[in-house]
C-alpha cells in the first residue's frame, strides 16, 4: 500500500456500546435491497448467509503464512511463485485464470552512502537488523534494501536543513524565518503528506537532496512499545515507499496512457516525468538521531518537534552531509492474476474485485492480509458456482503485481484494456491492508447508500453489532461537533472520497468507473509498513490474531461482489452523491471568502508594520510584498447546475424508491438499459482533457491533490486553482465542473424517464 497508514485512536469498549442503537447484524433480515424486488432481497439474503457458512479463518492463515513466506517484491521470483500459486487456487474454485504480463521500469539500488562529513564523522546504517523474534527478517539476501523507488541518481554533499513534513507550509515557516534550502540537503519526516510531495516540494525550493526519516513521536516509541516487544517501529525500522511524482499519473514511468506492453513506445528514462529531481533517500530514526542533533540555527517551531532526545534546530548546518544513490534502471515483469466468473444474464457488465499481492519484502499486513481476505471470499463464491448458482453480471477478481512502486499492475491493465473497461466496467471495489477494528470506506458517493445497507448486515467480531453502527458510535464519541451531529441524525454515514494511493486510482481517476475502497483498522496500530518487520509473526501477533477481521472483510467484500452481481438493477443512488456535491461547493466559495479575509489581514499587518519601521529608522526591515487582493468568482453556473442536479436526483430516487415499494421488478430489458446509462454516469464525471497540466487524472469531482499527494481534492480544478490563486484559471473551471454536472444530470434524467415509462411485470 502507497499511502501512510492513519493511525485512529481507539474507544473504549464501554463507550462504544452505550451508544449502539441498533440491534445486532442479521437480526433483521426481512428489510429491502437497493436493487433488488422484495423476493429478490429475501432470496438474496439467504444466499449470504450460505456463503457466510463458508468462510473458514484457518484459510487466511496458511495463505498468508504461504505467501508471505519470503521476500515477494516486484521483479523477484517469489513474487512470481505467489502470483503463480494465486492463479491455482482461483483455477481449482472455477475461474477462467489467467496471468497478464507487463512490462515495467523498477530501479533497484546499487550504490546507497549516506555520511556526515562535518561537525563529526558519522555513516548511516542503512539496514534493519534481523531479530529472534521475527523468523522471516533474517532473509537478507532477498529483501530489498531501505531506499525510495524512482529517486533519481545524485552524488551531493551539502549542508543539511531540517523541514519538519516537508509540504510547502513547512517551506513558507522556514522563509519567514531567514531559512533558505537552496543547495542544501533538507530532512523531513515522514506524514503530513505522502512522501513523494517532500522530495518535489524540496526541488522547488533548491534542495540538491532530500532525507525522510520515521520520528518515534509518529511512529515508534512515543506511541508504544517497540517490535518484538510491543508493535511500534523499533529504532533501527525504516519505511520504504516510491517517491514517483504520481500526482501527474501512476504506473509505469516511461509508458504514460498506455499499457506497459513488451512493444510498446517508451519514453527515454532522461524524459520520464514523474522521477523526481533530485536523490532521495528514506532512514530509521537511529539514523536520523545523529544528524538532527548535530543541527544549529534557531530552534523549530513546537508543533515541528518530534520524539528524539534532543532540541529540534532547523539549521541550515554545521552539520554537513554526504549522499550518494545509484540505481540499476531495469525492465521487469509485472505479473497480474486475472480471474472471471462469467455472467449468466449480462455477461457484457463488469464487477471488478482487486487486492495487490506485491510487496516491499514479506508484506504480510501490506497487502497480504487483505488479499487472503479477497481470496477466501473468490473461494467461498466458487463454492456457491459449483451447487449450481450464477451471478447475473460477469464476477473479475484481480492480484495484482507492482502496486507499491505506483499502482503499476493495475494502471498498466487498465490503460491496455481501457475501450472494453469504458464498455462493460461497471464497478470496482479495491482493498489493501486489514486489521482489527472499524471499517473504512471511500468511494463514489452515487454508491454511499449501498455500502450502508451492506455495512447494516455485517457484524463486528468484537462488539456484535453491525459493523456500521460500531463507527457511528465512533463518530458520536470521537467525531467533530458536525460528525457527532450527523452520526446521530442522519440515515447513512458518510463514505469518504476517494484521492489515490490504492489500485482503485486507474478505475476511478482515469476511466471513470465507479468505485469503492475498503478495509479494517484502527485498533492494530504499529509500525511495521514497508519494512523488514511487515511478517507473518509481527501480524498474527499485533494485526488481526485470529483473522476475525479477516473474515469480516471477507463478507463486507462478498456482500459487495454478489449484490452488485445478482441485482435486478445496478444499486446505485444519486442523493447522496448531489448532497456531498452540495458540500463541495460550499467548502470553494468558503474557501474564497477565507482566502479574502485572511489576504486583508495579512496586507493590513504588512502595512502597519511597515509604518512602525518609518517612524524607527535604526530597525533593519524589507517588508513582505503585500498581496493582491482575491477578487470575486462567480460560483452562480456550479450552483445552477448543482441545483439541477439535486432535482434530478430527487426524481430518480423516488421513481425507483416507487418501484422498489411495488415488490414489482422492471421488465429485462429495461433493466438492461437502466444499467446501461447508470455504467455511465460515472463516465460523466470524466472530461476527455483532464485537470490542468496532468491530463490523466479526468475525474473533475475527485482527484488526488497535486501538493497533497494522495489525500483527495473535491471539485478539484476549481479547488487548486483558488489555493493557487490562478483566479482566471478558477473561473474557467467553475464552467468546466457546471458543465460536467449537466452531462451527468442528463444521464439521470434519461435513466428516469426509463424507470418511470417502462411497465411492471
Amino acid at each position: 500500500m502507497i499511502i501512510n497508514k492513519p493511525l485512529i485512536k481507539l474507544c473504549s469498549l464501554a463507550l462504544l456500546f452505550s451508544f449502539t442503537l441498533t440491534l445486532p447484524a442479521g437480526a433483521i433480515d426481512n428489510k429491502p435491497l437497493l436493487g433488488f424486488t422484495r423476493d429478490g432481497a429475501i432470496r438474496q439474503r439467504e444466499m449470504e448467509t450460505r456463503f457466510d457458512s463458508l468462510l473458514k479463518k484457518e484459510n487466511l492463515r496458511e495463505w498468508m503464512k504461504r505467501l508471505a513466506a519470503r521476500p515477494h517484491h516486484l521483479g523477484s521470483a517469489y513474487g512470481k511463485e505467489n502470483a503463480e500459486f494465486i492463479a491455482s487456487q482461483f483455477r481449482s474454485w472455477g475461474y477462467e485464470t489467467e496471468i497478464e504480463q507487463f512490462d515495467v521500469l523498477f530501479p533497484t539500488p546499487k550504490t546507497r552512502l549516506l555520511e556526515m562529513t562535518a561537525p563529526e564523522k558519522f555513516t548511516a546504517r542503512l539496514a534493519e537488523p534481523a531479530l529472534k523474534e521475527d523468523s522471516t527478517s533474517n532473509q537478507a539476501s532477498e529483501q530489498l534494501p531501505i531506499y525510495n523507488a524512482y529517486s533519481i541518481d545524485g552524488d551531493v554533499t551539502a549542508q543539511l536543513v531540517y523541514v519538519n513534513y516537508g509540504v510547502p507550509k513547512d517551506y513558507d515557516a522556514l522563509a519567514e524565518r531567514g531559512i533558505d534550502v537552496k543547495g542544501k540537503i533538507v530532512i523531513a519526516r515522514y506524514g503530513g503528506s505522502w512522501r513523494g510531495i517532500k522530495p518535489k516540494v524540496a526541488a522547488e525550493h533548491g534542495a540538491v537532496g532530500c532525507l525522510i526519516y520515521s520520528d518515534p513521536r509518529d511512529d515508534g516509541y512515543f506511541q508504544g512499545d517497540v517490535y518484538p516487544k510491543g508493535a511500534w517501529r523499533n529504532e533501527n525500522g525504516a519505511q520504504r515507499g516510491s517517491v514517483a511524482d504520481m500526482p501527474l499519473f501512476p504506473g509505469d514511468p516511461l509508458t504514460p496512457g498506455i499499457g506497459a506492453t513488451k512493444d510498446a513506445k517508451r519514453l527515454a528514462l532522461k524524459d520520464a516525468p514523474t522521477l523526481t529531481k533530485i536523490p532521495v533517500m528514506p532512514i530509521s530514526y537511529a539514523d536520523a538521531l545523529p544528524l538532527l542533533r548535530s543541527l544549529a540555527g534557531p530552534m523549530a517551531p513546537e508543533d515541528w518537534r518530534g520524539a528524539l532526545p534532543i532540541s529540534y534546530h532547523l539549521g541550515p548546518g554545521p552539520a554537513i552531509v554526504h549522499l550518494k544513490l545509484e540505481f540499476d534502471w531495469k525492465t521487469v515483469p509485472c505479473y497480474n492474476v486475472i480471474a472471471k466468473i462469467r455472467g449468466s444474464e449480462r455477461p457484457d457488465e463488469w464487477i471488478i474485485r482487486g487486492n495487490h499481492h506485491d510487496a516491499w519484502v514479506n508484506g504480510a499486513d501490506d497487502p497480504i492480509s487483505g488479499l487472503v481476505a479477497e481470496m477466501e471470499e473468490a473461494r467461498a463464491i466458487g463454492e456457491l458456482m459449483k451447487s449450481g448458482w450464477k451471478p447475473k453480471r460477469t464476477i473479475v477478481y484481480a492480484a495484482w503485481d507492482g502496486e507499491e512502486p505506483g499502482l503499476l499492475g493495475s494502471t498498466e491493465w487498465v490503460e491496455a484494456h481501457a475501450d472494453l473497461l469504458k464498455r462493460n466496467a461497471a464497478v470496482y471495489i479495491n482493498s489493501d491492508t486489514n486489521g482489527r477494528g472499524f471499517l473504512g470506506v471511500g468511494g463514489s458517493h452515487t454508491l454511499e447508500k449501498f455500502i450502508n445497507e451492506v455495512g447494516r448486515d455485517v457484524t463486528d467480531p468484537q462488539t456484535k453489532v453491525s459493523v456500521l453502527e460500531r463507527i457511528r458510535a465512533l463518530r458520536i464519541v470521537r467525531g467533530s461537533t458536525d460528525d457527532k451531529r450527523e452520526a446521530r441524525e442522519r440515515a447513512d454515514l458518510r463514505i469518504s472520497a476517494l484521492g489515490s494511493g490504492s489500485d482503485y486510482s486507474p478505475f476511478i481517476q482515469h476511466l471513470g468507473i465507479a468505485s469503492l475502497n475498503i478495509g479494517y483498522g484502527g485498533e492494530d496500530g504499529g509500525g511495521s509498513y514497508h519494512s523488514v518487520y511487515d511478517s507473518f509473526d509481527h501480524y498474527t501477533r499485533f494485526g488481526d490474531p485470529n483473522f476475525d477481521y479477516g473474515i469480516a472483510l471477507a463478507q463486507t467484500g462478498g456482500r459487495i461482489v454478489l449484490r452488485l452481481a445478482n441485482a435486478d438493477v445496478l444499486p446505485l443512488v444519486f442523493g447522496n452523491f448531489a448532497d456531498a456535491v452540495e458540500r463541495y461547493v460550499r467548502e470553494v466559495a468558503k474557501l474564497t471568502d477565507d482566502m479574502r479575509e485572511e489576504t486583508r489581514q495579512k496586507n493590513r499587518q504588512i502595512n502597519e508594520r511597515s509604518l512602525w519601521i518609518i517612524a524607527d529608522p535604526t530597525e533593519v526591515y524589507v517588508a513582505p510584498k503585500a498581496e493582491a487582493p482575491v477578487p470575486h468568482l462567480n460560483f452562480a453556473p456550479l450552483q445552477n447546475s448543482l441545483a439541477r442536479l439535486q432535482e434530478s436526483a430527487r426524481s430518480f430516487d423516488g421513481v425507483m424508491n416507487e418501484a422498489a415499494a411495488s415488490g414489482r421488478a422492471l421488465p429485462l430489458e429495461a433493466q438492461k438499459s437502466l444499467d446501461g446509462i447508470l455504467i455511465q454516469t460515472e463516465r460523466a464525471m470524466t472530461r476527455e482533457q483532464g485537470l490542468p497540466r496532468r491530463s490523466w487524472y479526468k475525474h473533475q469531482i475527485y482527484a488526488p491533490g497535486f501538493y497533497t499527494g494522495y489525500g483527495v481534492k473535491t471539485l478539484p480544478g476549481v479547488r487548486e486553482a483558488i489555493e493557487q490563486r490562478n483566479w482566471k484559471e478558477a473561473s474557467e473551471q467553475v464552467n468546466i465542473i457546471a458543465e460536467t454536472i449537466d452531462r451527468l444530470t442528463a444521464e439521470i434524467d434519461r435513466a428516469t424517464k426509463i424507470a418511470r415509462q417502462s411497465p411492471r411485470n
